[in-house]
């Protein structure tokens, strides 16, 4: 059986009235004429505060985060990495700083602080949630010296100023540990969000939504994400609303009055079509999000059923215990493949799967094949193979399986069988 890694086409036909709300949607667009910003990106900014940002907090304690003017900040942009690239800019990141992020993630992070000029600095992950450890972020910031001013210093002689931690696969990332380390040592924090819109953390503090936990975030709304544009969109993110503001200059050119420039921006503006689509896009969001947990429910059994558990480590879920119900979204299923347990790792093993996939047409990818100490652009950097072996172990173990929220039960239970049948297949061999 066939199954796709992704199929935008099947939520037309599961919800016909979706394609034709996006239509009118766009059409409004064509009618009103607002092409630059206006009423759409408002309006999907303000929609997506409501529904993303401030869901997780009591009546009360909303008006305490207003009082506190804590509230979420949402400024529509033209894609994710443009949001943090705006980000950056806000936060006066430039040469002469360094700032902390991981090597096991999209490009786009670690770009956008190439772009400004700044240091990269790789934090190794932690090897079940492939994700920014707390611990060796601590080992990492404990290890560089302070000047004579108290600064804290890269062994290069940059300013450490920031740490981008990064949400990845759809579940949230330690951030009361990381938060309270860059609290320690007087840092900015920035999450990227881009793959957890609407996912809960259960934080000391009490739940909180995934891009509203650090004083800044950003998301992406490419197609292939939990929520998609019909094209790049994206959305920064900020608590402070000194910052929120400096953000829709810094979109726009760097300009607040046409033609007189405050600081040197881009343009970073979110397409008012495209807002007008995710407007329509995202009242489906939650039922999009509850059919992709649904649906890793569905592999869990059939691994076990399968009695594939010795060979392949299922995503792990780290709020589980939380009680929350968006503790984890999956905007992606991602398998370690170790072999068994008995004979240690099997060599090979995640190629012979997806062999097995390719014949029988399943769709299927790696993220991300190649950490990012170890691409040709950032040789400069002077880090080398062995480096961070938990994320180039990563890179060399992991397998995404189609996980989109209109996967039918037969197609997760086909592509199980396929793995069952590839190992069985080597186990032979």
């Amino acid at each position: 059986m066939a199954v796709p890694l992704f199929n935008l086409a099947r939520q037309r036909i599961k919800t016909p009235s979706l394609h034709e709300a996006m239509r009118q949607g766009a059409l409004r667009v064509l009618d009103h004429q607002e092409f630059i910003l206006g009423r759409e990106v408002l309006s999907f900014e303000q929609e997506v505060e409501h529904a993303c940002l401030e869901s997780t907090l009591l009546g009360s304690e909303v008006c305490a985060l207003h009082a506190s003017h804590e509230k979420p900040h949402a400024i529509g942009v033209s894609s994710g990495t443009d949001g943090l690239l705006a980000l950056l800019i806000a936060s006066d990141i430039g040469p002469g700083d360094a700032v902390i992020t991981t090597p096991y993630t999209f490009f786009a992070t670690a770009g956008c602080i190439h772009r400004v000029g700044a240091e990269i600095i790789f934090c190794d992950i932690d090897p079940m949630t492939y994700m920014m450890d707390p611990e060796k972020l601590e080992i990492l910031l404990s290890s560089f010296q302070r000047d004579q001013e108290g600064v804290l210093k890269s062994p290069n002689g940059n300013r450490v100023k920031m740490i981008i931690p990064i949400h990845l696969f759809g579940t949230c990332c330690d951030m009361d540990a990381i938060l309270s380390i860059a609290q320690e040592y007087g840092l900015l924090v920035i999450e990227d969000a881009a793959q957890v819109l609407g996912a809960d953390y259960p934080s000391m503090h009490g739940p909180k939504k995934a891009g509203a936990i650090a004083k800044m975030s950003y998301f992406s709304f490419y197609p292939t994400k939990n929520l998609g544009a019909a094209g790049d969109a994206g959305l920064a993110v900020t608590l402070d609303p000194k910052v929120a503001q400096r953000l829709r200059v810094i979109r726009n050119h760097g300009m607040e009055e046409r033609y007189y420039h405050q600081i040197v921006g881009g343009n970073f503006r979110l397409d008012a079509m495209q807002a007008a689509i995710l407007r329509v896009r995202l009242p489906f969001l939650e039922e999009w999000n509850a059919g992709r947990r649904a649906n890793a429910a569905l592999y869990k059994k059939a691994f076990v059923q399968a009695n594939l558990l010795d060979y392949i480590v299922l995503p792990y879920e780290p709020w589980a215990a939380s009680g929350l119900k968006n503790h984890h979204i999956f905007h992606q299923y991602v398998v370690r493949i170790v072999g068994s347990a008995q004979n240690g790792p099997r060599a090979g093993l995640r190629e012979k799967i997806m062999t097995h996939f390719t014949q029988h047409e399943i769709g299927h990818a790696i993220y991300y094949p190649v950490p990012l100490h170890l691409q040709e652009c950032f040789a400069y950097l002077g880090y080398e193979q062995g480096d961070f072996p938990e994320s180039e172990r990563a890179a060399q173990e992991t397998l995404a399986l189609p996980i989109f929220p209109e996967l039918y039960p037969e197609e997760i239970n086909s592509v199980v069988d396929v793995i069952k049948e590839a190992i069985k297949d080597e186990s032979s061999s």
